[in-house]
């Protein structure tokens, strides 16, 4: 009986592999909640990258009295010696070879120095700290100089695949409470420690950013983007539990769903211009002189004949210089008129026929998805969709790359206020999914990067938002006394980042929900208000954060929204299919969009939005 109740605990504690190799995942060993004590004697291979190091010297086994003969001095350990001359062997090589000489000869100096230069090294056990990615903690493993040599193991990034038994640690106990015993190393992956851009502890992130194809070695960035997958996890868990459809928008567009004209282009024309480019620089130049250069000099020799004139100076030296400056003003205007014969690349763009690009008419990498989301919406219901968005705007911020992930939702049958609870509940369940399943690394992002975000996501689950409309807000900015905001704000005029982080930041201290903005403000088709100056539009902006949502009920009357395209002078033609979901069943509809690497941002405590994203591209950056 008592031997099939010790079967039955050992099955309970014993490691199944990962499903697709050989290895356990370190997470499945540690994150248990005795710290893996109940795995002891369970034999393992595991794979990871060494992040910390140490090797220690096993003492020489002391000689007993009955090894030394009278008479004949103490014997000394020679192993200080043996690694001195080791550390040396490059140098000493040369000595040998040296002493060695001619041929024949005896040379017992040659000889000793020859056997301590071959002598094994003495044994070592090496303790590595290892980490496979699946958890914040790192298992100790204990290597023999036997099974591998330590040079090789000892390196911070060096990949290991070891085999052995989990056991108490021996010695360096620290804070293990477990560690491997190694008695099979099946791989070792080396690194160019000279060339390793983690050779150093504790690089700061902004230097991390130029090594994105390895920074996710590091602990901080593991966590990062381990909370980032449990957000977008919990993303599509809220809305498949919410009855919405997952539905993939185009990246590529021929609409501007964000009404800004910083816009990638998209044509296979750029090839072409590039190639045409580097010749017609001699369009702008004449005997390596540029456009520029000559203007100069037009300007320079008119100040000189200015000066002759003034002066009085024959008439020879004022014809001279006119006819001089007639020759500059001639060359100027050669290369004007050819600068201006010269095709921009812009225009190609925009006015390419079909036979030319590969598309019929201009188009764009998507800045928001909620236009074509409208049309599933109308058919589905409840939609949403998760994936790149792409804004062309120039200059350095922590709070925009160029490639952006975003989250949109669409709802049939809604109106904003709909929208505004569905975005409310939607951020909370983000929150609490982290607090309760990114335990561990929500505990390292409070040591390592900041001590208050566990509180602050739990303070979003509890709390209330406020909900204030766009007059509200901006009362309430001009009674401000503090110099550091500009409350000189006219209504109709933008709210600026610094505006709605002080909303939340300073006066209402919560998230706060800005709805009802002044049409100028917010896309063309935001539906509009009965006061015919508004839109029903809101942000929730949180604090230490900033905008995190935006949303909107759209424009259902096609007249209105026929009139509203109109007067802002957008290409009617290219909007006939947006106009079409108006003309055939038309149903109120509102939706938002969660700004996603801002999210990430928020839960992890972080300030660059450059820190968040795998592989960020930046004006001016963008290398993999």
């Amino acid at each position: 009986m008592e031997s099939k109740q010790t079967a039955a605990a050992a099955s309970t504690t014993r490691l199944s592999p990962f499903k697709y190799s050989k290895r356990v995942l370190l997470k499945t060993i540690l994150e248990r909640r005795d710290g893996g004590l109940e795995l002891i004697g369970e034999r393992v291979v595991i794979g990871g990258w060494v992040k910390s190091s140490k090797e220690v010297r096993k003492e020489p086994v002391p000689r007993i009295d009955g090894d030394h003969v009278p008479g004949e001095p103490e014997p000394r350990s020679d192993v200080s010696c043996v690694e001195i001359l080791q550390s040396r062997i490059p140098f000493l090589r040369t000595i040998v070879k040296v002493l060695g000489g001619g041929s024949g000869g005896n040379y017992p100096l040659k000889d000793k120095l020859e056997a301590a230069l071959h002598k094994p090294p003495p044994p070592s056990t090496v303790f590595l700290k290892v980490g496979d990615g699946s958890c914040v903690a790192s298992l100790q493993v204990v290597v023999e100089s036997s099974l591998a040599p330590p040079g090789q193991l000892l390196h911070t990034g060096t990949c290991v695949i070891v085999e052995g038994l989990l056991q108490k640690p021996s010695v360096l106990q620290g804070k293990n409470v477990i560690e491997l015993k190694v008695d099979h190393v099946h791989h070792i992956g080396i690194v160019e420690y000279s060339t390793y851009p983690l050779s150093k502890k504790r690089v700061p992130l902004d230097k991390l950013r130029e090594f994105c194809h390895i920074r996710q070695r590091t602990t901080t960035v593991q966590s990062v983007m381990r909370i980032r997958n449990a957000l977008e996890f919990a993303a599509h868990t809220f809305c498949q539990n919410n009855g919405f459809l997952s539905v993939q928008v185009p990246i590529i567009t021929t609409t501007d769903g964000k009404g800004s004209s910083e816009k990638f282009h998209v044509t296979s024309l750029f090839t072409e211009a590039g190639e045409k480019e580097e010749p017609k620089k001699a369009v702008a130049e004449i005997d390596g002189v540029s456009l520029d250069a000559i203007k100069a000099a037009v300007k320079e020799k008119s100040n000189l004949l200015e000066e002759l004139k003034r002066t009085d100076s024959n008439k020879e030296a004022v014809a001279a210089a006119m006819q001089d400056l007639n020759k500059t003003n001639e060359l100027a205007s050669q290369l004007e008129a050819r600068e201006k014969s010269k095709p921009k690349t812009s225009q190609k763009v925009d006015n390419v026929k079909s036979s030319e690009g590969y598309f019929s008419s201009p188009t764009y990498l998507t800045a928001s998805g909620r236009m074509h989301l409208e049309s599933y919406a109308c058919a589905l219901g409840n939609v949403y969709s998760f994936g790149p968005r792409f804004r062309a705007e120039k200059g350095e911020s922590p709070k925009h790359a160029a490639e952006m992930w975003m989250l949109e939702v669409e709802l049939a049958f809604s109106e904003l206020e709909e929208a505004i609870n569905c975005a409310d509940d939607f951020f909370k369940f983000l929150c609490k999914w982290v607090v309760e399943n990114c335990s561990e690394d929500m505990k390292f992002v409070s040591q390592r990067i900041d001590k208050t975000r566990i509180d602050r996501l739990q303070s979003i689950i509890s709390s209330s938002f406020e909900r204030v409309s766009y007059s509200e807000a901006l009362d309430a900015l001009k009674k401000v006394t503090d110099k550091k905001i500009e409350t000189k704000i006219e209504w109709g005029a933008s709210l600026t980042e610094a505006d709605l982080s002080y909303l939340a930041d300073e006066i209402y201290k919560k998230p706060v929900i800005i709805y009802n903005y002044p049409k100028e403000t917010k896309p063309f088709y935001v539906r509009l208000n009965d006061d015919g100056k508004t839109v029903a539009a809101f942000d929730m902006v949180v604090p230490k954060a900033g905008r995190l949502f935006s949303g909107s009920q759209n424009e259902e009357r096609i007249n209105i929204l026929t009139a509203r395209i109109k007067e802002l002078g957008l290409a009617a033609q290219q909007y006939e299919w947006y106009l079409d979901l108006r003309r055939h069943g038309t149903v109120k509809h509102s939706g938002f969009n969660l700004e996603f690497d801002h999210m990430v941002l928020f839960a992890t405590g972080l300030n660059d939005v450059r820190d968040v994203i795998p592989f960020p591209r930046s004006h001016g950056k963008a290398n993999y």
